[in-house]
């Protein structure tokens, strides 16, 4: 495909403003990713599902007690404690209930770090932006080598609907709460897109909606129309907020409207990554994955760890990172690390005003000595509320990439960078599918990646090189 002209790019983006007030880097190509990159993230969706499969059986035996392996005893109340910690006992309940039992997500994206030992998953998000700015880039740089492209949107929309079987033409609506404002923009063009097609989906606000006997409606022309799915893109921690929030679980309980992702918070928590990882689950995940799966995660997921500050008997250690050179036996420790014996990525898991958009997120190597301490002494503070989890940093490599000048005459040139990929599954059939990503081309000198002014966001293609 020939470069895709700076004004062309300019002007597209001055007619669609996906996200409210933010600009970035722009390029004049899309992210190229090999065929065997591909067939990973192929790969990468699969054990993705796996995983939210096994970890819905690991949850659900932790409550009720049940034994996790076939042929030797394993019981892990303490699983339960950390994933339902600091949340209202109504929406545990709703969590567990059987109606529930086998509800995952309709989206999956995990965010995928590339280093120089391949990728780096960093988080798996169930109620992730970038869908709209992704269909969109596609579409801007549309070629036949671009990842997905058309069937960005209708693999979104398949996913929803197929929740609505017995529906011909379901009526979905995005729900998108104040709190995530700033997505949309992009969810009303998704919105406008599928409608242009004859679909019935509409972006709405929560006070949008309004009970009308057992069924939630929205006025669409002055005519309450019935919900079929309901897309959730709000977090749980802001059902407070929520005002007709006893009315979305009113109408689900009546069986009046499917709710994706569904309204159950162990499947958000960051802190499940830890629990892959943990000594104790071991022969769990591996009795419970695929080994394909298996040895995939294991490559992919950094060490992690729950900070737990239980106390611990006396001659106990902390399996996990050490700090001046000594084992851990309290987590507070872990404040006395050297700035080598720092390289960690700590964060809140979930279930927090500041558990979304990287704004929890501290790398100890980057981060002084005082700023250090305070995270964990608030990781510490904050624990029987709300757990944090720790992670090995990987480091991304350095990449090239062309992008334009932000001045004129806005040549492109070909700079250094470091990348995040975030690729889309969407659960269309039996196995998510694979429908596109974004790619996240940071400055080199930024350690935490994120969409930021300095970036350039960009669609992925394969490469033919590839």
């Amino acid at each position: 495909m020939p470069d895709l002209p700076y004004d062309q790019i300019r002007s597209a983006f001055a007619g669609q403003t996906l996200f409210e007030d933010k600009t970035w880097r722009l390029s004049p190509e899309a992210w190229p990713l090999t065929g065997d990159q591909v067939a990973q993230l192929e790969a990468i969706g699969a054990a993705c599902f796996e995983f939210h499969q096994a970890l819905e059986t690991l949850y659900l035996r932790s409550v009720a007690g049940k034994n996790l392996l076939r042929n030797k005893p394993l019981l892990t109340p303490w699983v339960a404690d950390y994933l339902d910690r600091g949340k209202p006992a109504a929406l545990i309940a709703h969590a567990r209930d059987s109606r529930n039992r086998g509800a995952f997500p309709a989206v999956l994206r995990p965010d995928l770090l590339l280093t120089d030992d391949g990728f780096a998953l960093t988080e798996l998000d169930s109620v992730p932006g970038g869908i709209g700015l992704t269909a969109f880039l596609n579409r801007l740089y549309a070629s036949e080598d671009i990842l997905g492209g058309e069937a960005m949107i209708a693999n979104f929309y398949a996913a929803l609907a197929a929740l609505k079987p017995d529906a011909r033409n379901p009526f979905i609506a995005l729900v998108v709460s104040d709190e995530a404002a700033t997505y949309r923009p992009e969810m009303m063009w998704l919105a406008h897109q599928l409608q242009v097609q004859g679909r019935r989906v509409f972006c709405v606000g929560p006070d949008e909606l309004f009970p009308l006997g057992p069924q939630l409606c929205v006025d669409v022309d002055g005519n309450p129309e019935k919900v079929d799915v309901i897309y959730r893109f709000f977090e749980l921690f802001d059902l407070a907020n929520v005002r007709t929030a006893k009315f979305i679980f009113e109408a689900w309980h009546g069986g009046e409207v499917v709710i994706t992702p569904p309204m159950r918070p162990f499947q958000e928590e960051k802190l499940s990554l830890a629990l892959f990882h943990h000594h104790l689950l071991q022969d769990f995940w591996a009795e419970t994955l695929s080994s394909r799966a298996l040895k995939l995660l294991r490559g992919l997921i950094p060490p992690s760890w729950v900070m737990d500050p239980a106390p611990l008997p006396p001659g106990a250690v902390i399996e996990g990172p050490r700090a001046a050179g000594r084992m851990l036996h309290d987590w507070r420790e872990l404040a006395n690390a050297t700035q080598k014996e720092r390289d960690l990525i700590l964060k809140i898991s979930g279930y927090h005003e500041t558990a979304w958009g990287a704004r929890s997120v501290i790398l100890g190597s980057d981060s002084s000595r005082e700023e250090w301490q305070e995270g964990v002494q608030r990781a510490v503070e904050l624990a029987p509320t709300n757990l944090h989890l720790l992670q090995v940093y990987k480091k991304p490599r350095r990449v090239r990439h062309r992008v334009y000048e932000r001045e004129a005459p806005h040549e492109a040139r070909e700079v250094d960078g470091r990348l995040r990929l975030c690729p889309y599954y969407f659960m269309v059939g039996e196995q998510p599918k694979l429908s596109g990503a974004l790619a996240t081309f940071c400055p080199p000198d930024k350690k935490i990646i994120h969409g930021m002014v300095d970036a350039a966001l960009l669609p992925a293609k394969v490469s033919a090189a590839g």
